[in-house]
Order: C-alpha cells, then sequence, then structure tokens
C-alpha cells in the first residue's frame, strides 16, 4: 500500500469514527435531556455527579490524550447537555479576559451565559438575588495569599459554597507594539504586579516602579495599553485576543507553579462524591490554648485539616475569624462527628459548604 493510499484509509477510518462519535454525544445528550424530566427539580449542575464522571474516565483513560484535556473534553460535553436542559447563568468578576471568566469556563464549559461583574460583591449579590444560577469568585492565590474580600462577604452570604476551580495563572506582557524600548508605562492589577515583579525589574529596568498603574483587574489593564502606543499591560492572553495586543512576552509570572482557586457560590448543598472538601468559618475567646482547644476535635476524630487563614473579625480589637478546610463531606461520619463537637466549642461556627476536592 502507498503511502497516498495509507493516508487515504486511515482518513476514511477517522470519518467513520467521526461520525459514531456525533451519533454517540448525541445520545448522550437525549439520555441527559430525559434525567433532567425525572429529576423535576430545577437543578441541573451536579458537581458532586460530574466529578464522579471526570474521575472515572480518566481512570479508564488509555492515552495518548492526557487526563486534563479528558477533562477538559468531556467538561465541554456535560456542558452542552445541561444547556439543553435549562439555560445557565453564571457571574464572576468581570471584565471579560480575566482569570475568573477562564476558571468560570473551566469549570462550566462554553455553554453558558456569563456575567462580567464589577466587584466581588456584585457576584455575591447577584447569586444570592437569584439573577444568575452561579458565581465564581477567586480566594487564594498561590504567590499572594488570601483574597481578603471574598472571605470577609462568605461570612455574610446565604450562598453556599458548591465547587472549587485551581487555576495555573500565567501572565502575558502586552502591548500594541513589540518594542520594550518604547514601553514608559504597565498597567495591571496589584495582585498580578507583585506575582511579576522581579521579571518586571529584571526585564524592564528602564520602567520606574512609580510607572506601575494600578487597575481594577487585568482585563481592564488590556483595555488601556491599548488605548497608548507607549503602554503595557500584565494580563491573561485571553485579554490579548479581546483587545487585539501583541504579546511582547509570555509566562513573565516569578512562580511558574503560580496558581489561583477560585470558589463556585450557589443556593444548593452538594452531595458526597467519595473525594470531598468541607469549607468552615469560626472564632472562638481569645484565650490561652483556644485553637488548640478549637482544632482538637478535627485531630480526635482523624478530619485533616489542608488550610487556615484567620482574617480580623471586624466586632472587636483582637478578634478573629479563622477560615479552615478540611477533607470530606459534613456528611461523612467522622466529619459531622467532629463538626457537632467542634459547635460546642467556638463562639461562632459556619459550615459554607461541602463540595468535590479539585
Amino acid at each position: 500500500m502507498s503511502d497516498e493510499q495509507e493516508l487515504t484509509h486511515l482518513r476514511n477510518n477517522i470519518d467513520t469514527i467521526d461520525a459514531e462519535l456525533l451519533n454517540l454525544v448525541n445520545q448522550r445528550a437525549r439520555l441527559a435531556q430525559e434525567v433532567g424530566r425525572i429529576k423535576k427539580c430545577g437543578i441541573i449542575y451536579r458537581p458532586e455527579r460530574e466529578a464522579q464522571i471526570i474521575t472515572r474516565l480518566q481512570t479508564q483513560n488509555p492515552g495518548p490524550i492526557s487526563n486534563d484535556n479528558i477533562a477538559h473534553l468531556f467538561t465541554e460535553v456535560m456542558s452542552l447537555c445541561r444547556a439543553l436542559e435549562k439555560p445557565m447563568v453564571v457571574a464572576f468578576l468581570g471584565p471579560k479576559g480575566t482569570f475568573s471568566e477562564e476558571a468560570s469556563i473551566k469549570r462550566f464549559g462554553h455553554a453558558i451565559t456569563t456575567v462580567a461583574c464589577d466587584s466581588i460583591d456584585e457576584v455575591f449579590s447577584k447569586v444570592e438575588s437569584g439573577t444568575v444560577g452561579y458565581g465564581v469568585v477567586p480566594v487564594e492565590n498561590s504567590s499572594e495569599g488570601a483574597i481578603g474580600r471574598t472571605m470577609d462577604l462568605l461570612l455574610q452570604t446565604s450562598a453556599t459554597v458548591c465547587g472549587e476551580i485551581l487555576l495555573p495563572v500565567h501572565q502575558f506582557l502586552l502591548a500594541r507594539q513589540t518594542d520594550l524600548s518604547k514601553i514608559n508605562k504597565i498597567y495591571s492589577h496589584p495582585q498580578s504586579f507583585a506575582q511579576c515583579y522581579q521579571w518586571l525589574k529584571s526585564n524592564l529596568p528602564h520602567i520606574s516602579s512609580s510607572a506601575f498603574i494600578n487597575a481594577s483587574s487585568n482585563a481592564e489593564a488590556a483595555r488601556l495599553a491599548a488605548q497608548d502606543e507607549t503602554a503595557a499591560a500584565v494580563a491573561g492572553q485571553r485579554s490579548a485576543e479581546i483587545f487585539e495586543l501583541a504579546i511582547c512576552a509570555e509566562n513573565i509570572e516569578d512562580d511558574p507553579k503560580n496558581t489561583t482557586r477560585f470558589l463556585v457560590l450557589g443556593d444548593q448543598n452538594v452531595t458526597a462524591s467519595g473525594k470531598d472538601k468541607t469549607s468552615l468559618a469560626l472564632s472562638t475567646n481569645n484565650n490561652s490554648g483556644a485553637i488548640y482547644q478549637l482544632l482538637a476535635p478535627l485531630a480526635g476524630h482523624g478530619v485533616s485539616m489542608t488550610r487556615l487563614e484567620s482574617r480580623p473579625s471586624k466586632t472587636g480589637l483582637w478578634q478573629y475569624v479563622f477560615f479552615i478546610d478540611i477533607e470530606g463531606h459534613q456528611q461523612d461520619h467522622n466529619v459531622s462527628t467532629a463538626l457537632e463537637e467542634l459547635s460546642s466549642k467556638a463562639t461562632f461556627l459556619k459550615i459554607l459548604g461541602s463540595y468535590p476536592a479539585t
């Protein structure tokens, strides 16, 4: 068989498989519609179910497609199936082109309607009012730590945390042209400046720190840079596409493992998936050994803690609220027993939500 004949044979096989895939995807969509008809509960997004599907498929994956790409592929398939049941609306910290939008699409896929909000407060408000089904907010960055405003609002909100998203954050230097010597100012969000500070000082030594101009978001920074031939922006790659900017340099973050964690807000309680996380907010009296006593129930019942952050409670001088993430679902016996004991020791306890661990 000649090379040309072999190519024709392989392409014919691909065409046959594509037709089979098309029929199977539509068959899956019809089954999803039937599931929605039977449920009749109005809730079409089931984080625990989708997490189980992705985990199962990754376990069964023979390659050569990577597990990350398997997750991406089937997230989009599930997104399309959800959209056939009911349109999904997701709010995020805007404008378009932010990492928050990227995180929203990573979790929900492209078959959603997105609402760009001007602030984290607005995202919470839209979820609480029912204007949107879900909201995506940043909660911490691996380089720069916790997002204080998100944590403060978690104490007040009636919404529930029903998911998390870990997004590797790659920063790009964007401008209208690529001659770095012509750039005399840089726009970005303060956190992005902090994440890229050493790179910027090493590669743009002619620009003083006073010419690092804070913007409300990286996407806003890109918009401003698009209006000025002498300006650049530190932002994500999507902002380059939206604002038609050239990429002067890519992956300029000082820490190549730089990652931002986002929370998904909704009004539903998520059932156990088998690999879960529970987020808590709690406080105690400012006494000697109080923190040890507060955490003792977790250790006593074999519950692992994965995160501990403190924030001023704003109710009194030197009073703090502690944000804790633990392994397991609040319905798990050891977790529920530990939480019951913990509630008797804490002066304040709020279960923010249980959800599949990423």
